[in-house]
C-alpha cells in the first residue's frame, strides 16, 4: 500500500489539473482569438494522470531480498566454510602424537655377517609415543576451540553486515525509483505549464520570459531524469552483487520504505551491543584465546614425554640350543634448559598479544557506543524532519500551489510563479524522501552496531 502522503499527492495533482484547465477555459472565454488559437492545448491540460503504482506494485520485499542474501552471498559463503574448517581443526589440536614403529637389526658382526654368532644380536620391533606433559593436551585443544568461536563470531557479523549493505542498496535503489517517478510527474505538469505559456504569448497574453522558464525547467527535468537513468543500473548492480546474484539477472524494483514510530532507547541499545554485538564478542573470544595461549606457553616449561618399548628376537647360537628373546622399555624427556631463548620471549609475546586485544575490546567498545549515539541522533533528526514534511511543509506547499492557480485564473499570477511554486513543491517531496531513506538507514546502522534485528 502506497503510503497515504503520496495518495494525497496524487489527489492534489488531479485537482491542480482540474484548476488548470478551468484557468484555460476562462481565458479562452475572455478572448475570442485565444479562443481559435488553444483547443488542441486546452485538451492536453486536461490529461494529467499519474500512475501511483506502476512497475514499483512489482517490488519484492525487502526481506525476500535479505534472505536471499544471506544464502547466496558469496562472501557470507567463504566466512562459513572458514569457519567450518576452525571447527575441523579443534579435535587435531588437542590429539596426540602419530606413535612410531620401529624395526631393525641390532648388535650384527660385521665380519662374518650372521645373526646367531653374538649373544647380543636380535631383530628388533619397536613402539614408542610422545606424551606432552598433562594439561598442553587440553590447552591447545582450547585455543583451537576459541580460534574457531572467534571465526563464529566474526560470521555473525558478516551476517549482520551483508544485511545492513542489502537494506542500504535497496534503500538507495528504492530512492532513485521514487526520485525517477517524481520527476516524471513534476515534467508532466511542466509540459502543461509550457502549453500554457505558448499559448498565452501567442496571443500576446504572456511574456517570452515565462516560455524561456518553463523550456528551461523542463529542460532541467530531463537532464535529471537522464542523470537518474545513468545512476540506477549502477545502484542496481551493486544490489544483485550482494544478492549474489550472476550475468542478466531480472531488474529490482523498489518501494520507498515507510517511517516507523519505533522507539529508540539509546541506553536499552548500548546495552545490547555490548552484550549481543558480535563483533566484541569475537575480541572477547580472543582475550580468552589469548589466555590460554599465555598459560599455554608458561607450560612449555614442563618436560614432555616419549615413551619406547621394543622387542628383541634373538637367533639360536651357533651349537643350536635357543637364545631368550628380550625387551625393553624407555622413557625419555626433554630438557626445557634455554629458558631466555625460547620460552621466555614466547610468554612475554602472548602476555602482549593479550593486552593488545584488551586495548582493541575497549577501543571497539567506545567505537561502537559513540556510533550508537550518532546514528541514533541521525535517525530522530531524519524522523522529525519527514513529519515535519508530511505535516506542515507540503501541506502548505501545496496550499501554495493551490493559491497560486486561483491567482492565476483572475490574472494576479503567471506562469513563473506557478512554476515556482511548483519546483518548491516537488524539492519538498524529495526533500521528505530523502529524508525518510535517510531515517531507515540510520535504522540499519543502529542494528549492525547493537548485533541484532530490532525494527
Amino acid at each position: 500500500m502506497m503510503p497515504m502522503s503520496l495518495t494525497r499527492l496524487f489527489g492534489r495533482m488531479r485537482r491542480a489539473a482540474a484548476l488548470f484547465t478551468a484557468a484555460v477555459a476562462a481565458a479562452i472565454t475572455a478572448t475570442p482569438a485565444c479562443a481559435q488559437i488553444l483547443p488542441a492545448q486546452a485538451a492536453a491540460v486536461v490529461s494529467v494522470e499519474v500512475d501511483p503504482g506502476g512497475d514499483r506494485a512489482a517490488a519484492p520485499a525487502l526481506g525476500a531480498l535479505i534472505a536471499e542474501a544471506l544464502r547466496n552471498n558469496p562472501e557470507l559463503r567463504a566466512a562459513a566454510k572458514e569457519t567450518e574448517a576452525a571447527h575441523q581443526r579443534v579435535r587435531p589440536a588437542g590429539a596426540l602424537e602419530d606413535p612410531m614403529l620401529e624395526a631393525g637389526l641390532l648388535n650384527v658382526p660385521i665380519q662374518p655377517f650372521r645373526l646367531n654368532r653374538e649373544d647380543m644380536t636380535m631383530k628388533m620391533l619397536g613402539l614408542s609415543q610422545k606424551l606432552p606433559y598433562p594439561g598442553k593436551r587440553a590447552l591447545r585443544e582450547q585455543v583451537a576451540a576459541k580460534d574457531a568461536e572467534t571465526l563464529g563470531y566474526g560470521l555473525r557479523e558478516t551476517g549482520n553486515r551483508v544485511v545492513r549493505d542489502v537494506k542500504l542498496a535497496y534503500f538507495d535503489l528504492a530512492l532513485t525509483d521514487e526520485t525517477v517517478r517524481l520527476l516524471q510527474s513534476n515534467r508532466r505538469i511542466l509540459e502543461q505549464f509550457l502549453h500554457i505559456a505558448e499559448s498565452r504569448y501567442a496571443v500576446g497574453q504572456a511574456a517570452q520570459a515565462e516560455v524561456l522558464k518553463a523550456q528551461t525547467q523542463l529542460g532541467r527535468m530531463s537532464e535529471e531524469l537522464l542523470r537518474m537513468g545513468r545512476e540506477r543500473p549502477v545502484m542496481e548492480a551493486e544490489l544483485a552483487r550482494l544478492l549474489g546474484r550472476r550475468g542478466n539477472a531480472a531488474p529490482i524494483a523498489a518501494r520507498l520504505p515507510r517511517l516507523r514510530d519505533a522507539a529508540i532507547d539509546v541506553e536499552a541499545l548500548r546495552e545490547t551491543a555490548l552484550r549481543e554485538r558480535p563483533q566484541l564478542l569475537g575480541l572477547q573470544s580472543a582475550i580468552e584465546r589469548s589466555a590460554k595461549t599465555l598459560e599455554l606457553a608458561r607450560k612449555e616449561v614442563q618436560p614432555d614425554f616419549d615413551l619406547r618399548f621394543s622387542y628383541g628376537q634373538r637367533e639360536r647360537d651357533l651349537a643350536g640350543m635357543p637364545r631368550e628373546d628380550m625387551v625393553s622399555f624407555t622413557v625419555a624427556m626433554n630438557l626445557p634448559v634455554w629458558r631466555k631463548d625460547k620460552i621466555e620471549p614466547r610468554i612475554a609475546e602472548a602476555q602482549a598479544l593479550r593486552e593488545q586485544t584488551l586495548e582493541m575490546l575497549r577501543g571497539q567498545q567506545n567505537e561502537v557506543l559513540a556510533r550508537l549515539r550518532q546514528q541514533v541522533a541521525v535517525a530522530e533528526q531524519s524522523r522529525e524532519s519527514v513529519r515535519l514534511y508530511e505535516t506542515d511543509i507540503l501541506p502548505q506547499a501545496r496550499l501554495a500551489v493551490e493559491a497560486t492557480l486561483e491567482a492565476y485564473k483572475v490574472s494576479r499570477a503567471d506562469v513563473l510563479m506557478l512554476l515556482d511554486s511548483q519546483m518548491t513543491l516537488f524539492s519538498y517531496e524529495i526533500s521528505r524522501a530523502k529524508e525518510l531513506v535517510n531515517f531507515n538507514k540510520a535504522l540499519a546502522e543502529i542494528e549492525l552496531l547493537a548485533g541484532r534485528q530490532m525494527f
